[in-house]
């Protein structure tokens, strides 16, 4: 999940490109391991090809990683139309196999083939081939989702923010437009239509297929809890094991949840400020209750003038905002926020500017992954729009209220329509309660001060789906199989492994 970041990007906040093929897939005539869908016979029973993943991912990978493609098709309501490529990768199990375990790190549009290797020295590793992947569109998948250049992306970086005046909102709006224009061009129409979270799951179905699992076992994080629990409303039947950590509730709208996020990442912000507090280095002061101010008071002169910079493009008010909140995700990313503040004050901006571009997605060479093309694209697609101009109003009146340390104080009471109400292609699915008689018990991860995902959502998930809830008391997003907790891990990997659920209400 991100953040907000301006009418283009709402919530938490970068031409159909192939990559090289030299591993792919095989569509085989086999035997599968249940009956295959109409029409889907030849995805479910193709043969992979595993090979190196030097063609599909610029990621480090493990030593013994194999990565392939798993052919699918763009609309399954035209099984025998325009094919699409997943990449997955894999790390297989060095002991005693119980089957395939998928990850998938959330999101939306973040690359997942690194996640082979989450678990390592541990009985998952024993137990099961460990398997990454990259959803439609995005990473080493092919078609890609692309909307801007390198350039393009660094000269949007770059603007000057704008006044929520009727000029200001005008220029955003089209922006907003220019951008979906973009998209549309470089990544077509019909495939947009089609990278949403009710192909993905699907997607998942036939890699579980494809590597012989007549079930699937699944751990996903953030934006990877709605696959996992979007999966189990479309084949109930074909769950062995569920871990949702960081979760999103199904029934909430995409409006209240953004500001429950930004008050999120506002008690993230104070919990920062307390502790830096404490610090001698600290560049918000030792009175909490002037850090909200002191921190204005730091970023408010990147709205007409950036930071100097090594790098000749300089810090400007955007990118500090973005690479303070990617600093909020985690307490272990605080020292790095301090020595950026601190930057700040004497006038330089280097470190908040690599925290942004890490955030972004932008490599030392100046090109860009494709995460926030993705994100954009698969949010606007999953989620209803937003093209009342009163609610819009309303929600940025509230999202300042909530989060007063991203309040630049230049509301006026209305705002621009997002990128998603102009979006080009119709959105798939929209919030609703979910009931899934006779799933199997699931397991879901909530921490008490997650700024991405707020843990009254974990709870809400794990009423809906009848899950064992795991309460992890911490200021971090997500925790499980990071080597953060024993008190998480251990009941996740046997229940991973044996199917025995911790006791619901487990509090770490």
């Amino acid at each position: 999940m991100g953040f907000k970041r301006s009418g283009r990007a709402l919530v938490l906040a970068a031409a159909m490109a192939l990559v090289a093929t030299a591993c792919g897939t095989e569509l085989v005539e086999g035997n599968p391991t249940e009956p295959s869908p109409a029409g889907l016979d030849k995805y479910y029973s193709q043969t992979l090809s595993w090979g190196s993943c030097d063609d599909f991912t610029e990621d480090e990978m493990p030593a013994g990683a194999e990565c392939a493609y798993v052919s699918v098709p763009v609309d399954y309501e035209k099984p025998d139309g325009e094919t699409a490529k997943i990449a997955i990768s894999r790390v297989q199990a060095t002991g005693d196999k119980i089957g395939s375990l998928l990850f998938n790190p959330g999101g939306p549009g973040v690359s997942g083939l690194s996640m082979n290797s989450v678990g390592d020295e541990t009985e998952l590793a024993q137990r099961f081939d460990r398997i990454g992947f990259d959803p439609r569109g995005v990473g080493g998948s092919t078609p890609n989702i692309t909307c801007l250049t390198p350039s393009e992306a660094d000269a949007e970086r770059a603007e000057p923010p704008l006044d929520n005046d009727p000029a200001g909102i005008a220029a955003q709006e089209a922006d907003n437009k220019d951008y979906a224009a973009k998209c549309v061009e470089r990544t077509g129409k019909d495939f947009l239509a089609h990278v949403g979270t009710r192909e993905v799951v699907q997607d998942m179905d036939v890699i579980r297929a494809a590597l012989g699992d007549p079930k699937l076992s699944y751990v996903g994080y953030s934006y990877g809890t709605r696959l996992g629990y979007a999966y189990a409303e479309k084949f109930p039947d074909r769950v062995r094991a569920l871990v949702l950590d960081g979760a999103l509730n199904p029934s909430q709208d995409p409006v209240k949840e953004s500001v429950l996020q930004a008050a999120s990442f506002q008690k993230a912000f104070d919990s920062y400020a307390a502790d830096c507090a404490t610090k001698t280095d600290c560049p918000l002061g030792t009175d909490t209750a002037q850090s909200v101010q002191r921190f204005r008071d730091l970023v408010a002169p990147l709205w007409t003038t950036p930071a100097k910079t090594e790098d000749p493009r300089g810090l400007h008010y955007g990118d500090a905002i973005t690479g303070v909140q990617q600093t909020l995700y985690s307490n272990r990313f605080w020292p790095a926020l301090t020595k950026g503040l601190n930057e700040l004050k004497e006038g330089r901006g280097d470190t908040l500017l690599a925290l942004a571009d890490l955030y972004d997605g932008r490599r030392e060479d100046g090109t860009y992954d494709n995460t926030a093309d993705a994100f954009n694209a698969i949010r606007c697609v999953d989620d209803p729009r937003v093209d009342d101009r009163a609610i819009a109003a309303k929600q940025d009146t509230e999202y300042r209220k909530v989060a007063p340390f991203l309040d630049d104080g230049r509301g006026t009471g209305a705002a621009p329509l997002e990128l998603c109400a102009i979006w080009p292609v119709p959105n798939t699915s929209e919030p609703h309660e979910i009931s899934i008689p006779g799933l199997p018990k699931t397991v879901v991860i909530s921490t008490t001060e997650d700024p991405a995902t707020p843990y009254q959502a974990g709870v809400d998930l794990a009423k809906q789906l009848g899950a064992a809830l795991i309460s992890y008391n911490g200021t971090r997003h997500t925790v499980s199989l990071s080597g953060v907790s024993e008190c998480v891990d251990e009941p996740v990997i046997k229940y991973l492994v044996d199917l025995t659920p911790p006791t619901d209400g487990l509090t770490c």
